[in-house]
């Protein structure tokens, strides 16, 4: 999990960006709490809120969870993920993080 800022590219009047936290990293995409409701094929900017570089992605999911959250999929089309997060667990087997997280 981290904390990142959440903003629609093309949403009109959308506001500030939604801060909120990630649920899960991949190196090719990321999946996001939101209070609101995303369209499949919409487009957002995800923002590390300590330091990291922005990415884009598309939604490829919206999934609504209990108190009216939601879980948001994005991909990220043609990159890797660059965040420091990920750089902790390269070549670690699935097994050993989980038992490091016991």
């Amino acid at each position: 999990m981290m904390e990142v800022n959440l903003a629609p590219l093309a949403r009109a009047n959308s506001g500030p960006p939604e801060r909120t936290i990630t649920d899960n990293i991949s190196p090719h995409g990321v999946r996001v709490r939101s209070t609101c409701a995303w369209q499949l094929g919409e487009h957002a900017e995800i923002i590390p809120m300590k330091g990291g570089t922005p990415m884009r992605g598309e939604v490829v999911y919206c999934q609504k969870v209990e108190n009216g959250r939601f879980f948001v999929g994005l991909k990220f089309a043609g990159s890797r993920v660059p965040w420091s997060i990920l750089e902790r667990f390269n070549g670690l087997l699935l097994a050993d993080i989980f038992c490091a997280m016991r």
